[in-house]
């Protein structure tokens, strides 16, 4: 990042890092650095009360240094903020933190050096390119434990920077993680188990409409417990006291929304019970675990979902992935995983997961892998493919159609042999023995990712024959090929189906090992 910020061009990273890893460590290091050489930082938080927090980490780390650091929020009056915004106006305020609120028309930078976007994966895309247009040249750092699919998706095809922290704090444990139709025996041993080692439980239920009815429920079944309610539509100054007696302890559980999904540190929390999980994205339970679990103690999180509800294919898939990656710095792998289950959304438009719509996401990530190659001066000649008989993966090996999707992708972006090889046993492992087709598509994928190399130029498959063609120099002139092969001029002619790839797969595989 400090790397970045000295270049000439501008910085566009992502920072990605589980929670707890030190994302807000980097943004406060980088802040600094900004401050420090008289420039302006905005650091934008998706909540009030992550805003607030921010507020005072940075206070606290910038407190005996020449560095004013002011928050913009709805616990923050309007004439304060009116004088705050005149302040930055002037260049008088160094580092400002805020929630949407930064992005309103009044607020107006003298120098603005650096943007910090936390928890980018809650902000759209108009919000995020709104500084940067205002600005033009202006640094960008974006942090998040989940990126949503987009950004995931530019990081991966060489658009943006990406780095990704993945040390986790001394003696953390992982999180333990139970996905379960509703069970008031399990929720009151949870319960009482976290209130016998004196500590306090975060209960999720993300509809305000009847949030009241689960207060009445949990008074009903721990009526010695102190029980308190947060979610968006509190008074400020009621909000702004009850999470205060939260993080001191005063309350034992608190019923709240997902408004405390975002980066809130209570210490003492270490044990979270979700509702009507599969109403939830991939990414919102994620950092809702986030908020239990961020010191020594063992921490537990149960996702409840009513026995009663068929799920949809994608809520089983989230509530499955959720339950698999529960070891320390899975939210990288787990972003991966909602980038499968959603798609990578529309580069060139707004959209940020979904399958694009007006150039398809191959078709564009594969102009755009070829231009920056390009650029690079790394430009590979692709070998020409001809296939004259049908193979696909078949729907009862894969019955997912997404996985099946992300599969061709996956043949489609490998351009190693070596990087075949491994996708070939990674899927053995994962779905089992291989059904004819795929194995030919596997074996081919090995082919071309080999053709460059080995200057082949040409590989056409039919049911009566395989051919390739290459430079009359090339590596290709070198392979060994028994009958019923044969060689010509400016290639090999050999048996047709599945058979003659595999051959030439198999040769490949060992010139390799």
């Amino acid at each position: 990042v400090e790397a970045d910020m000295e270049r000439p061009v501008p910085m566009d990273r992502l920072l990605v890092g589980d929670v707890g890893f030190g994302k807000t460590e980097v943004a406060i290091r980088a802040a600094g650095k900004a401050a420090f050489s008289g420039k302006q930082v905005a650091i934008l938080a998706p909540t009030t009360l992550l805003a607030q927090q921010h507020y005072e980490t940075f206070s606290s780390r910038f407190g005996n240094l020449p560095v004013r650091v002011e928050v913009v929020s709805r616990f923050v009056p309007f004439s304060a903020q009116k004088k705050v915004l005149e302040d930055l106006k002037e260049g008088k305020v160094d580092i400002i933190i805020g929630t949407h609120r930064l992005l309103s028309q009044d607020v107006e930078f003298k120098d603005l050096g650096l943007v910090i976007v936390d928890e980018e994966h809650r902000f759209g895309v108009m919000h995020k390119e709104h500084l940067k247009r205002i600005t033009p040249g202006v640094d960008v750092l974006m942090l998040s434990a989940t990126p949503i699919p987009r950004s995931l998706s530019l990081s991966m095809s060489g658009l943006r920077d990406m780095s990704v922290l993945r040390t986790p704090p001394q003696r953390r444990l992982p999180v333990l993680t139970v996905v379960r139709p509703w069970s008031e025996e399990l929720l009151k041993s949870a319960v009482l188990r976290e209130k016998n080692r004196g500590g306090q439980v975060f209960f999720v239920h993300n509809r305000i409409n009847d949030i009241h009815e689960r207060t009445v429920m949990l008074k009903r079944l721990f009526p010695k417990l102190n029980i308190a309610v947060a979610h968006s539509r509190t008074p400020e100054a009621q909000l702004e006291k009850t999470m205060m007696r939260f993080s001191l302890g005063e309350i034992d559980i608190l019923i709240c929304t997902t408004i405390v999904e975002s980066g809130l540190d209570i210490p003492m929390a270490n044990t979270l019970i979700v509702d009507d999980a599969q109403e939830l994205g991939l990414a919102q339970m994620y950092q809702l675990r986030g908020r239990v679990g961020r010191r020594e103690e063992q921490a537990y999180a149960f996702l409840f979902y009513p026995p009663d509800v068929h799920l949809s294919v994608e809520a089983s898939e989230r509530l499955e992935a959720i339950a698999e990656l529960d070891e320390l710095g899975a939210g990288y792998q787990l972003a991966h995983r909602d980038l499968q289950i959603r798609g990578g959304g529309d580069l060139i438009g707004i959209a940020q997961h979904g399958n694009s719509t007006r150039v398809g996401y191959q078709k564009y990530c594969d102009m755009l892998a070829e231009e920056i190659a390009n650029i690079k001066g790394e430009k590979r000649k692709q070998a020409e493919v001809e296939i004259a008989f049908p193979a696909a993966i078949p729907g009862d090996y894969l019955p997912q159609e997404n996985l099946r999707v992300t599969l061709y992708r996956r043949m489609l972006k490998t351009d190693s042999p070596a990087e075949a090889i491994s996708l070939k046993e990674e899927t053995i492992d994962r779905y089992g023995k291989l059904p004819p087709s795929l194995e030919f598509l596997l074996d081919l994928t090995c082919v071309r990712s080999a053709a460059h190399e080995l200057q082949i130029t040409k590989i056409i498959c039919s049911s009566q024959e395989t051919v390739i063609q290459g430079d009359p120099d090339g590596g290709w002139t070198e392979f060994q090929l028994k009958l019923p092969w044969m060689r010509k001029l400016d290639g090999f002619v050999g048996p047709g189906g599945y058979k003659g790839i595999t051959i030439l797969a198999e040769m490949i595989k060992g010139k390799i090992i």
